[in-house]
């Protein structure tokens, strides 16, 4: 008999830690969240000073039942959820589901937490139990509440005044703010014309010849406008090519460069969508796996430290094994005396333990990949990269400026750099959402007072671009600096304002639907101060005192609501539908003479005439101008023509320009490998891939020579009974979420989730009165 119970959140962190304990425990899973809010009207009461009321989730009914057999059995709970505001809600939500008092003889109840999956990390938790940190639990709770009451009162004036099935939150309407506004700075960009001037020159050695920009005019630097139209660079170019060319000064001087902090949940986001092309939903479900653990030929074992933090810390432990590596992989001049620390530089940061590195640095990317999938092993690598990178020494460049005087008036300027010692740069460079970056080349050598050939007089013409559209990254990292929301809600966020047509995600980057543009309009003319970036990072630091235990979360959300649901009631008068979704035009009706209109339809903008519904004349909006094919990036792999993005019957596709001379196409996503060896054919590589109806499959790359096929997620996890080399992984509302082999003869199958039971039919009496009763209201925390 089990004495002592531990409950973690998932089934497979329950696997990894219960090797790590001894005889008398056992592990289990709670499945995440066990009680929440209902999603439905008066599931916060108001009028008891916002009480919430939670329920056990349907899902989560048959996780408490076999829990409540074991805790009957144990002389000991341990609750060994997160180390962090969600992980210890949990912990106090499966107390009151469990109905157990937290001071209880029997069973003891303790809280431990780890951020890291390891045997020392988790033995040393069990060494040092606490307390459930009621704080973090209010924290929480409260914000719980305030998104509920955001929600629920703000989405049903959105259905009113706009269509039914809309939502607003409190942080996903700031969030599509941002991408809002970001489009109107784009569609009222003016650009601006202005050209450069550029000289092609070699010195008089003969050696390779490099390029100096105009920098000066009759002693005054030039700005970025001075040079405004042709007609001006044209007749700078004609007195300049008179001149003659030598250097007036060469400025050198060492530069030193530092490496990134290692990761936290936000700068991870961040450079896993630069780097690895991945979006914030799938680094963090990838880093979740990584850090419950992985069997890497020694039983599982968690590969990385707790994915959701603010910190950039890292631990002795921590820095002592990335010098013993540097020095082992690059050398003693590549590690550092002393550990380099780092301050977080985030608002509202919370540091409450280490930024996401590898529990063990030892473990390199190439030790571990054999165990690895493909997904797994790129994100392990990048951690590994940047958290080893920032104990390396700095690098160290020599940087060159050379002033190069043209006659009397022109003074041209050319910058090189020269890594003298890469350091850090070796291993890992930081990405950069800037594509225009500038990169300073290398220059030959030179001397004060050396005369230069002119080879050749470049001007260019520029125009200003328009600022860029929100990236997932950029997205993160605007969030981040407002202190809006936090870091671990940003990839839901995203994802609830792509899966409510708000916005659209193409090749990383977030585009507004009219829809978002519509309720984006709403919020900011009537609710300016709930959809204000200061108002909501304020809010967050509320949140963050609660969590301190310097404030009370009842009087905060008291503050928050009696002005919120006083305006609200104001506007539901105020405002009107036609008001919100119709838009006056200067053109009329070609069948009534009536004035057009544009209206928001299900399918976005459109024409329509005033005089609905006598008149029922409606247009397409623009579609007297067809959109013509963009120029792609990419070429054509048959005759190297360049590919146009065209629109079909199944959405965007790929096509040659060649055409009808090439009738090349592909598809314009195209399949992602798995990094599974097609278990057919042995040779070509299972990918995943979309059928012409949108569902996902999974087949061989080297099709129609291979036409092997799996409607089911493929996993490079041979079957233990027939030793085929894959097994799928499928979830159905019957079976639950199950493990088997795809080989017809074999009948080999592993339940990892049960499916949810069935709720038992409710009994009538002979009056034909139901005898089900309501559930118990659980307690809640005061």
């Amino acid at each position: 008999m089990a004495k002592h119970l531990v409950i973690v959140e998932s089934p497979a962190k329950a696997k990894t830690i219960e090797k790590f304990l001894g005889p008398g425990h056992k592990v289990m899973a709670s499945y995440g969240h066990v009680r929440a809010l209902p999603s439905k009207q008066g599931s916060v009461d108001i009028s008891h000073d916002f009480e919430p009321i939670y329920r056990v989730l349907p899902e989560s009914r048959r996780h408490i039942e076999a829990l409540k057999k074991e805790v009957d059995k144990s002389d000991e709970l341990i609750l060994a959820t997160d180390p962090d505001r969600e992980g210890e809600a949990i912990a106090w939500h499966l107390l009151e589901a469990l109905g157990l008092p937290e001071g209880g003889e029997k069973p003891r109840v303790k809280r431990v937490v780890f951020h890291e999956i390891t045997k020392n990390a988790v033995k040393k938790a069990m060494e040092n139990p606490r307390r459930v940190a009621g704080e973090l639990v209010d924290a929480q709770q409260a914000r719980a509440v305030l998104d509920y009451l955001v929600g629920f009162n703000l989405s049903p004036f959105l259905w009113k005044k706009i269509r039914y099935g809309l939502s607003a939150g409190r942080v996903q309407s700031v969030a599509l703010r941002l991408i809002c506004e970001r489009e109107k700075e784009i569609q009222a960009f003016k650009a601006q014309e202005y050209w450069t001037i550029d000289a092609l020159l070699s010195p008089q050695a003969k050696a390779a010849s490099f390029k100096a920009r105009l920098h000066s005019l009759d002693g005054e630097r030039l700005d970025k406008f001075a040079i405004a139209d042709e007609k001006r660079a044209q007749s700078l170019v004609k007195e300049i090519e008179t001149c003659t060319f030598s250097v007036r000064k060469i400025t050198q001087s060492e530069k030193k460069r530092n490496p990134a902090p290692p990761f936290t949940t936000s700068t991870l986001q961040q450079e896993a969508s630069r780097k690895l092309g991945y979006s914030a939903r799938k680094t963090m479900s990838t880093a979740q796996k990584l850090y419950e653990g992985v069997d890497i030929g020694e039983g599982a074992v968690g590969l990385i430290t707790y994915m959701r933090t603010d910190s950039v810390a890292l631990s002795e432990e921590a820095t002592g094994q990335a010098r013993e590596v540097i020095t082992k992989l690059y050398g003693g001049d590549y590690a550092l005396p002393q550990p380099r620390v780092f301050r977080s530089r985030a608002k509202n940061a919370q540091e409450a333990h280490e930024a996401v590195r590898p529990t063990n640095i030892a473990n390199t990317p190439d030790k571990v990949k054999p165990f690895l999938t493909s997904d797994q092993y790129r994100l392990y690598r990048l951690i590994w990269m940047r958290t080893v990178a920032s104990q390396m020494a700095a690098a160290i460049l020599d940087s060159t400026s050379v002033d190069i005087a043209a006659g009397e008036r022109f003074m041209f300027r050319a910058s090189g750099q020269v890594i003298r010692f890469p350091g850090f740069m070796k291993l890992y460079i930081e990405g950069t959402d800037d594509s225009e970056e500038e990169k300073e080349g290398t220059l030959p050598a030179l001397a004060e007072g050396e005369g230069l050939t002119r080879e050749d007089i470049l001007p260019e013409q520029h125009f200003t671009q328009p600022p860029p559209r929100y990236t997932e990254a950029s997205l993160v990292k605007t969030l981040e600096e407002y202190g809006i929301g936090r870091p671990s809600t940003y990839a839901s966020i995203m994802n609830t304002l792509v899966t409510r047509k708000y916005v659209r995600l193409e090749k990383r980057t977030f585009f507004p639907e009219d829809v978002g543009m519509v309720v984006n309009d709403l919020l900011t003319q009537h609710f300016p101060r709930y959809v204000d970036y200061a108002f909501t990072a304020k809010m967050e630091e509320e949140l963050d005192a609660i969590s301190r235990g310097e404030q009370q979360w009842r009087p905060a959300i008291r503050e928050f609501w009696d002005p919120f649901i006083g305006l609200l009631k104001q506007k539901e008068q105020e405002v009107s539908k036609a008001d919100v979704t119709t838009e006056k035009t200067d053109r009329n009706c070609p069948d009534c003479g009536k004035a057009l209109v544009v209206k928001l339809g299900r399918a976005g903008k459109f024409l329509a005439c005033s005089g609905f519904p006598e008149c029922r004349y409606t247009e397409a909006l623009g579609s007297e101008e067809k959109e013509e094919p963009v120029l792609s990036d990419q070429t054509c792999d048959k005759c190297q023509a360049p590919m146009l993005i065209k629109e079909g019957r199944y959405g965007k596709f790929l096509a040659c320009s060649a055409y009808p001379e090439c009738k090349n196409i592909q598809p314009l996503v195209k399949p992602k490998a798995l990094g599974i060896t097609c278990p057919e054919c042995q040779e070509g590589e299972l990918m995943e891939k979309k059928s012409r109806y949108g569902k996902i499959f999974y087949s061989c790359n080297r099709y129609p020579k291979c036409k092997y096929a799996l409607w089911d997620l493929p996993l490079a996890q041979a079957c233990p009974k027939c030793r085929f080399p894959v097994t799928v992984e499928k979830t159905t509302k019957r079976e639950g979420t199950v493990r088997k082999c795809p080989q017809d003869a074999c009948d080999w199958k592993e339940v990892l989730v049960p499916p949810a039971a069935k709720p038992a039919a409710a009994k009538t009496t002979k009056t034909g009165k139901s005898t089900k009763t309501k559930p118990a209201e659980k307690k809640t925390k005061k």
